[in-house]
């Protein structure tokens, strides 16, 4: 096999959605479509094709005209696992910091270990690797950087690094001192494959307290357009440079070098306004105390103002000490959310990785149009940035996914603010609630309480309401109405949480008129008949509402909303005269995951009495169901989860389909990841071990299948009915006035076929 075979093979793959033999054939073959067994012949069976489409497809960027020569490099899988499992295919980047080892002036030495580095990131499938600032020469050089001996060396050592990247995965990018036109520039020189693909040199220059740079270098501020001879390469210089993969579309590189990242306007806005989604600092920052938080909050602030990845690689030990410590940090951020960091002050070459969502990276820029319009408003970089396209070795197959992935994305996971975010999401619901009470005057607010999750979560919020504004609690009017299925535990439940809030309580049996209805319509079950259809439980879920609505008005009041945010998505409600409908929604932003883990965090802090604090623990382990159908013989309850799969599914595939746009393909990649073992990964704090579960790929694909029937082709016609309700978490809400609006009469079959298409079943 040669390589352009691998190569076609694997662009295919990468494609969005992935090509197949014959697509890719009649898409690009000239002058005319190359059959699907021609394709393959090349990919999988060593064929060479003539010279004009070698030539075409050179020119398309998938493969070299020498690569029909050369052999597939051993390290390369033989690509013959399903695509699914191959993270590249999904968008992911694996990028790397590295503190490689450095001795003061010691250019061998360095050079040495910089190809160790750069050979360990390819045995870990590294596709960009950073280094710090100057790690070809050392840093803390002082006017030893200005030796013509050192510089001399540097150039060498250069070529000798440029070699040993040949078939490597990374795409490097290493600091050095370089010599152009009687200038000393410090630069980040970009290297893949056993290419030089450009030179960027440093914009900004300190020269305050500890740092002198000015005394030895010139800044390469306005520097575009330019070449630089590095060795005997005649390469792109200048800070206008966007280094982009080939063969990873979305893989897109800037570079800017240490203080550039604390000025006011960092090169690297521009860099991301011009197209780059990765953006890379070079740096040999000293440590100072608190300095290393003040890297974390430039860096979680530029990731997320340009909408990137940002990848931060300090110099560490081994650097001079003269006057000056280094802890070698290294950090790896993407949108605003850290990804990895490395351990500080080891004394041994360190990587930290982590894999890069690029799709991720391109979708949120998609949807924030204040990114696009500061684009224009920047006068286009695009136009003006140079790309260098550059062609190097990713691995292919299963090689892992180096990324945290929250099981439940909904749930706050940091456990130094777990307090705060919880009380912030209560809060959000109370205050909106608040603000609808004196809006409306209302002397009271009706609620039905089943015993169940999302009525429990409601009555808190009321709860926390009429404290805060100084009503008694007998201000709400709770009501539990029993009807054909409902337990005597929920009922139970129901009653101690009314008695224990101290609200308005009291009981409506819905049976008889369930009964009434029932009979009116011609319903089997009026008969005697065991029929338990939608219609059945309809009949139940609208009396119950219709009750509510009479209530209120009756009370001068208005009734609150207890259905949520994934029954929303799902589909899981009766419209209109039902759960779907109420006069203000506290729960339409609140996802089911999110509620429980509430609930879990006010038994925990103790924001009631013990008693409430049983009740609470006893809703929480009570099977999630809708009670509209009569236990079986067996005792057993209607479950939702077994019809419209677990929660924990749903609320990921929520957040990741309609947060971020992500393809299906890729969402089950994601669930996979996240769920196959309950042995790895995080839970969030506190979680119980008993509700820890995993997922097969089978499972995820299954749910995720019905998922996507029911949100795309089902139910968007109730979510585009649905009563106000607060926003609650940064995931997005349902509502049409807000953050999701589609058509009601849309179909699925886009997102069903690509799922199919690209997931396996097992």
């Amino acid at each position: 096999m040669h390589k352009a075979g691998d190569k076609i093979r694997a662009w295919r793959q990468l494609q969005r959605p992935p090509l197949t033999a014959a697509e890719f054939g009649e898409k690009y073959g000239r002058p005319q479509a190359w059959p699907s067994r021609t394709v393959y012949g090349w990919e999988t069976h060593g064929k060479i094709p003539g010279a004009s489409i070698q030539k075409r497809l050179a020119e398309l960027g998938i493969c070299e005209i020498e690569d029909w020569l050369e052999p597939v490099s051993e390290s390369l899988p033989a690509g013959d696992e399903h695509p699914f499992y191959d993270m590249h295919c999904h968008g992911f980047v694996r990028v790397a910091t590295s503190t490689p080892r450095v001795r003061t002036a010691d250019v061998s030495y360095n050079r040495d270990g910089i190809i160790d580095e750069m050979q360990r990131a390819h045995a870990a499938h590294v596709d960009l690797l950073v280094y710090p600032e100057m790690c070809l020469s050392s840093y803390a050089l002082d006017d030893l950087v200005l030796q013509d001996a050192l510089l001399d060396a540097v150039e060498t050592a250069v070529v000798a690094v440029i070699r040993a990247s040949k078939g490597l995965s990374p795409v490097s990018l290493i600091g050095a001192p370089l010599r152009h036109e009687g200038r000393l520039y410090n630069c980040a020189l970009a290297i893949a494959d056993g290419r030089l693909l450009g030179v960027v040199p440093k914009s900004y220059l300190p020269n305050y307290r500890e740092f002198y740079e000015k005394r030895w270098f010139a800044h390469g501020r306005g520097i575009r357009g330019k070449t630089i001879s590095v060795a005997g390469n005649e390469v792109p210089f200048g800070t206008d440079l966007v280094f982009a993969s080939s063969r990873l579309p979305g893989f897109k590189v800037f570079a800017e070098i240490c203080e550039d990242f604390w000025a006011p306007d960092p090169p690297s806005t521009a860099g991301a306004l011009a197209g780059a989604t990765i953006l890379a600092n070079l740096s040999a920052s000293d440590i100072t105390i608190g300095k290393s938080d003040e890297r974390h909050m430039l860096c979680r602030a530029q990731s997320a103002r340009t909408a990137s990845a940002y990848v931060y690689s300090a110099a560490g030990h081994g650097e001079s000490t003269t006057d000056l410590a280094w802890d070698g940090q290294g950090m790896i951020f993407e949108l605003g959310d850290m990804l990895a960091e490395s351990e500080r002050f080891e004394l041994r070459p360190e990587l930290c990785t982590a894999d890069v969502d690029s799709d991720r990276i391109l979708a949120e820029r998609m949807r924030w149009q204040t990114f696009n319009d500061n684009a224009v408003e920047a006068g286009r970089p695009e136009d003006s940035y140079r790309t260098i396209v550059f062609d190097h070795s990713p691995s292919t197959g299963d090689i892992g996914l180096a990324r945290p992935i929250r099981r439940y994305p909904f749930v706050p996971n940091r456990p130094n603010k777990l307090d705060e975010d919880c009380f912030e999401a209560f809060n959000i619901q109370v205050d909106g609630l608040m603000r609808r009470i004196e809006a409306t005057n209302a002397k009271c607010l009706v609620i039905g309480l089943s015993g169940g999750l999302d009525s429990t979560h409601a009555l808190i919020v009321c709860a926390k309401a009429c404290d805060r504004l100084d009503l008694p609690r007998s201000f709400i009017r709770g009501y539990t109405m029993p009807g054909f299925g409902t337990s005597k535990e929920t009922k139970s439940n129901a009653w101690r949480l009314m008695e224990d809030f101290g609200v308005s309580a009291a009981e409506i049996d819905i049976v008889p008129a369930s009964n009434r209805m029932l009979e009116d319509i011609g319903h089997p079950f009026a008969g005697g008949e065991p029929v338990y259809d939608t219609t059945f439980e309809n009949v139940q879920a609208g009396l119950r509402t219709d009750y509510l609505f009479r209530l209120a008005g009756q009370h001068n009041g208005f009734v609150v909303g207890t259905g949520d945010l994934s029954e929303l998505a799902l589909g899981w409600c009766t419209y209109g005269v039902g759960d779907q409908m109420s006069h203000y929604a506290v729960n339409a932003g609140v996802p089911k995951t999110l509620i429980q883990y509430l609930i879990r965090w006010t038994v925990r802090t103790n924001q009631f009495d013990h008693s409430t604090d049983e009740v609470l623990a006893a809703v929480l382990d009570t099977e999630i169901s809708p009670e509209l159908i009569p236990a079986e013989a067996t005792g057993a309850i209607q479950s939702t989860e077994a019809k419209i799969g677990p929660y924990s599914l749903a609320d990921f595939y929520l957040h990741h389909l309609v947060r971020y746009g992500q393809r299906p393909s890729k969402v089950a990649f994601l669930a996979w990841h996240a769920w196959r073992d309950a042995k790895r990964g995080l839970w969030p704090h506190e979680f119980p071990d008993a509700a820890k579960r995993e997922y097969a790929i089978g499972e995820i694909r299954h749910w995720l299948e019905s998922f996507c029937r029911r949100f795309f082709a089902f139910s968007q016609f109730k979510r585009s009915a649905i009563p106000n309700g607060p926003k609650v978490s940064s995931g997005g809400a349902l509502s049409p006035r807000g953050d999701w609006r589609a058509p009601s009469d849309a179909v699925a079959d886009v997102w069903l076929a690509e799922l199919h298409a690209n997931v396996p079943e097992e």
